[in-house]
This record gives C-alpha cells, structure tokens and sequence, in this order.
C-alpha cells in the first residue's frame, strides 16, 4: 500500500473516532461553513464550550491548521475538508486554517466555561416561562429580558452572581397595586376609686381652767389663738363637723367625708397602611417642658421643648406568603398627671401617665387580639391614734383618725387588622353626624374643581410597560420633601432695578410684519430703584 493510502487510512481511522467519540459524550456541538469564514484580514467569530468540539467544514483542501494558544483549546484535522476543534479552557485566541488554493481562513475562538450552561439551565429552572438570557464575557455576566417581579430579578441576580461580576438589564412588569390594611384598635379603660375619711380632734377652751387640744395630726384641727385672755378658735377645714359646748368651753371637729372617682376612656382609631409601610396615629396634643443645655456656650441655659400625650398607635404591617397579616404593633394611652408634676420656676409642668404595649403578632384577616389587658385593685389604710388614750376600748375610737382608700383599674387593648380596598368612585362616603346646625348662609359643600363634564375626559393613559428594575426600586423609595423658603433654607436676595429715563429715545418703527424688540428688565420698572 502506498504513503497516500496509509495517509488516507489514518484520516477515515481519526474520523471514526471522532463521530463515536460525538454519539457516546455529545462533544460536536455543530459544524462551521468555511465559505462563511473570515479571510485574511476579517476575522470571524467562533464559540466553543470548554469540554466540548465544534467542526469547521472548508470547500477546499486544507493544508495545515494552527491555534495560537493551545492550553485554551486544539484543532484536529478530521479528513482534508473538516477540522476539529476542541475547547480546553474558558480563554480567547485566534485560529487560522490553511487552505490548498492559497487562501487562509481567521477565527478569533472564543472557549466558554462549563458553568455558562450549568448557570443558564438553573435560570431556566428557577425562573420557569421567563424570559432571561445572559452574555458572559471578561468575567462579567450581563443578564438581559423580562421578568415578572423584583424577587425574580433577585433570584436571576444571584444565580448569575455565581460566575462574577453582574450587570442586571432586565425589565419587570409594572406591579399591580399593593394591598392596604386598616387596623382597628379599641382602647377601653375604666378607672374606679373610692375614699373614706374619719377623725375626731377634741380642743378646749377653758374646761377646768385649761386650753389646749387633743389631735392625731393626721387631719388639721382648728387653730386656736389665746389674745387678752381670750381664745379665738378659726375652722382650717369647712367640711367638718363642729361641736362646741360653751357651758363647758369643749368643742371638738369630727371629719367623715366618703369620695367617689368614676373615669372612663373609650378611643377607637382606625389607621390605614399599604403592605410593608409603617403608620401612625395620634388624637391628643403637646405640652411644653423646659430643658437644660448640656454643653457649648449654652451651658446652663433652658429652652422649651414639647413632648406629646393622648391615644397613639404605631404599627407595621407585612403580608405573609401564607395570607396572614404579621404586625409589628405599639399602642399607647397617656394623659397629663398634675398629681406627680414638677413646679420650676413658678410654673407646674405635669408628669405623663402612660400605659404602652410593643408586640408582634400575626393575624388574619378581621381576626381580634387582645393584646394589653390589665386589673389593678389597690387598697390604702392609713390609721393614726393618740398612744394609750387610743387603745381603750369604746372610748379609743374617739381618738382614733382613720383614711381608707380603694381603687379599682381595667384596661383593654383590641387590635383587628383588616385588608380593604378603596372607596369606588361614586360610591357614598362616610359623614359624620353633626349635632347642630351650623351657620346660616354658609356653603353646604367645600369649593373643588369641576367634573370631566366640564373639563372634558382625561388624557389617555398609555399602556404600562415593562421598566428596567433600578427605576421600580428607585419609584419606590419615599421620597423626602425639599426645604422650603419659609424654613430658612433659600435666602430672599434683592436684586436692585436701574432706573430707566423718563423719555427714553424714540426707537424706528418695526416694519410692518415683523415683531417688536422684547422689552428690557428695566422698562418694567419705570423710574424705579
């Protein structure tokens, strides 16, 4: 057999092996027509997956074939018109193939890494009838299509994070509107007390050529003032019983006063807020108290700040993927204690009496939970008696002062979310109830703008349409309100006007046709400064 048919015989033995080596892995990826191929001087571009074959199909003979970096990837010659490249490596490098006319064919070869597919199947996976597709190039991924939400987006991010650097491109659908829960709260309080007061003070005013008085203390007896031997006795309290025997110059006062508190607080807020946005509620007002300077040129000095007191609730709600409402809750009832205030200066600043709940709880919808509930009962005993006199029996309770005081405290929080929605347009609103009429001849309704049967329909509003997602996350964000003039924050600059001649000369006529010369800043201000 001759060197031509050994030759021959080794290619159709490396083409066998090569198709068996494609059936068994599924290296050959697909095959490249070298009319389509780059020339000298025009490069095409060729991609190949690290593991995986590619075969370039030439027309013509090929001579000889080189790969300038032969740890990315290899060619192999399979008969005189296919080669067989391999990617080895995720790289780029350059492959020429020779041909027998003298041409020369240039791919600039691309070998992707293993993980490209891997990553892209787990897109497919995770995010099933989306449409993401990724490039991969430099390290860098750039993710590209439309998904159905942020968390989409988030998923996608993360799953291409895993081969470097992301660029996120994609577009999410303009989300529907988020749902509004309205929280309920009852506030209820009742507050009970009630006192008893009994004391006996014995004085005298002459009895066996003595004055004097017999007194536990605990209560004020009458005041006595002895003048040219003569006793004024003067009542401090005019809620006594007095009895007083001139015969005998003896008197005494006797207390007995029963007091009864009735207090009772019921407040029902209803606050409204959208899905995983805070809200508050106050009903109530602010009292000033004074504050010392701690530090600085200030150092001692006081100034006033306000702090604020009546029926508040703070609360965040978040809707669970299992439909239920998770609030983060903190309701609070406080009222001004004169009883335990402070007096500065002259002035009686009050203390707060608070009663607060923090939790977090999870509901469902027009579910109720008690979540404050408290009973105070107190009871006070206050007993005073003169030491011996005192302990007799029967005739000891006259020297004996006693103060009894009960109080009885019930408090209840309820709390019941509630998802809603709003009003329909043209639907009746709530009104309140009005007493009492008003003013005569004042208007029924505020003045508004008139209906689109005056100022006619609307504009169209154009389909909403997929956004890119920096531009969802960034509509988003609350946005905070710009300072104002009235604030401080802009100067007022005065910018003086010259004064314009009273005769100004005449200016030629503008030809017929033709528009005037605007008027200057100063022609405005006609002789003014």
């Amino acid at each position: 057999m001759t060197s031509h048919g050994n030759r021959w015989m080794k290619y159709a033995a490396i083409a066998a092996a090569t198709v068996l080596l494609a059936a068994h892995t599924g290296a050959a990826a697909s095959a490249v027509q070298a009319p389509g191929a780059g020339l000298e001087g025009n490069a095409r571009d060729l991609f190949v997956t690290a593991g995986k074959s590619v075969i370039i199909d030439s027309p013509a003979t090929i001579v000889r074939v080189a790969v300038a970096n032969g740890e990315i990837a290899e060619a192999v010659a399979v008969d005189p018109h296919q080669v067989l490249v391999n990617g080895k490596a995720a790289g780029q490098t350059s492959l020429i193939v020779w041909q027998a006319t003298g041409n020369r064919l240039f791919f600039d070869l691309t070998v992707r890494s293993n993980r490209l597919e891997l990553v892209q199947q787990e897109l497919r996976r995770a995010l099933p009838g989306q449409n993401v597709t990724m490039t991969y190039e430099d390290n860098t991924v750039f993710l590209k299509g439309t998904v159905k939400n942020l968390a989409a987006a988030r998923r996608a991010a993360a799953i291409a994070g895993t081969l470097g650097k992301v660029v996120n491109l994609l577009y999410v659908d303009v989300p529907s509107t988020e749902s509004q829960v309205l929280l309920k709260v009852r506030f209820a309080n009742v507050d009970r007390s009630a006192s008893t007061e009994l004391a006996l003070n014995v004085f005298s005013t002459g009895a066996a050529n003595t004055v004097g008085a017999i007194t536990t203390q605990q209560f004020n007896g009458p005041q006595m003032d002895i003048r040219n031997h003569q006793t004024n006795v003067t009542l401090t309290d005019a809620l006594n019983l007095f009895v007083f025997r001139p015969d005998l110059n003896l008197g005494a006062t006797i207390k007995a006063l029963q007091n009864r508190n009735l207090l009772e607080i019921l407040a029902e807020p209803n606050v409204l807020a959208i899905n995983g946005k805070p809200a508050s509620f106050l009903a109530g007002g602010e009292f000033p108290y004074p504050t010392l300077q701690g530090g600085g040129a200030g150092l001692g000095a006081v100034t006033i700040q306000f702090r604020e007191f009546g029926v508040r609730i703070n609360f965040l709600p978040v809707i669970t993927p299992r439909g239920t409402i998770r609030l983060e809750v903190t309701p609070e009832v406080s009222s001004l204690d004169f009883a335990n205030g402070l007096v500065f200066q002259g002035f009686t600043i009050p203390a707060l009496s608070t009663r607060r709940v923090q939790t977090e709880i999870e509901l469902e919808d027009g579910q109720s939970f008690a979540i404050g509930g408290l009973l105070d009962n107190r009871v006070s005993e206050i007993l005073s008696k003169i030491p011996g006199i005192g302990d007799i029996p029967w005739l000891g309770k006259l020297f004996r002062s006693r103060a009894l005081q009960k109080n009885n405290t019930e408090l209840l929080v309820l709390v019941t979310p509630e998802l809603v929605r709003p009003i329909p347009a043209g639907r009746p609103r709530p009104e309140v109830a009005m007493p009492a009429p008003f003013l005569k001849g004042t208007a029924a309704a505020a003045p508004q703008t008139p209906g689109m049967s005056v100022t006619g329909p609307v504009p169209v509003k154009a389909p909403e349409q997929p956004i890119p997602v920096e531009d969802l996350i960034e509509s988003m964000k609350p946005k905070s309100a710009q300072p104002s003039a009235q604030q401080g924050q802009y100067p007022i600059q005065f910018v003086p006007v010259q004064a314009v001649p009273a005769e100004p000369p005449a200016s030629p006529a503008a030809p017929q046709g033709e528009a005037s010369a605007p008027a200057t800043a100063g022609s405005t201000a006609k002789g003014g400064q």
